[in-house]
């Protein structure tokens, strides 16, 4: 059996006061239960509240380093290989826009527009050996050339052709071959 002596407290100014040793053991043993039962909620808060937490986040923060590392090295080597990349597009795409704007100043004055029409020049039949060709730019600029077959001769001509209208007189075959120059209608 354990043996408590009296514990004694004296308060400010006042007479001493003598505890009996049973209150003092029930008041000990009531703090260790309290104690214990915090112990007890702290480690059942533990278990269904930070544990499962604490497993997403490290889940969440795995797939997040998994998504900006390429499942490679770290992220800051990820970062660096995309910053490299993106500096190495960006000198492409302004090679691709300076070659852009070279082949649209090329384009205006390209002959992409081409009119051909077979004929005969003479009624002696010479089986459509004449012919005109209009050689035009996008903005219908360029030249209509007409060649005339004849048994003795042949004789060729060029004239000047701005917004798919000819500037000089021109045949019906060269007008046709310019009509058949001009972009269909949209």
């Amino acid at each position: 059996m354990i043996h408590l002596t009296p514990v004694v407290a004296q308060l400010a100014g006042g007479p001493l006061k003598v505890a009996r040793k049973e209150t003092v053991l029930g008041n000990l043993y009531a703090a260790a239960a309290a104690l214990g039962g915090t112990l007890v909620a702290l480690l059942l808060y533990h278990v269904a509240v930070v544990r499962p937490s604490l497993g997403r986040m490290r889940r969440l923060l795995e797939l997040h380093d998994g998504l900006i590392t390429g499942g490679g090295a770290g992220a800051a080597d990820r970062l660096s290989e995309l910053a490299q990349a993106q500096a190495s597009e960006r000198i492409t795409l302004e090679d691709l826009r300076r070659r852009l704007e070279e082949l649209q100043t090329l384009s205006k004055s390209d002959l992409s527009r081409v009119g051909f029409v077979r004929y005969d020049a003479f009624t002696d039949n010479e089986a459509g050996l004449s012919y005109a060709l209009a050689l035009l730019n996008r903005n219908g600029d360029g030249v209509v050339l007409t060649s005339i077959y004849s048994r003795t001769d042949t004789r060729t001509y060029g004239k000047p052709v701005e917004s798919f209208k000819p500037t000089v007189h021109a045949s019906t075959e060269e007008l046709e071959a310019i009509e058949r120059a001009r972009p269909p209608a949209s």
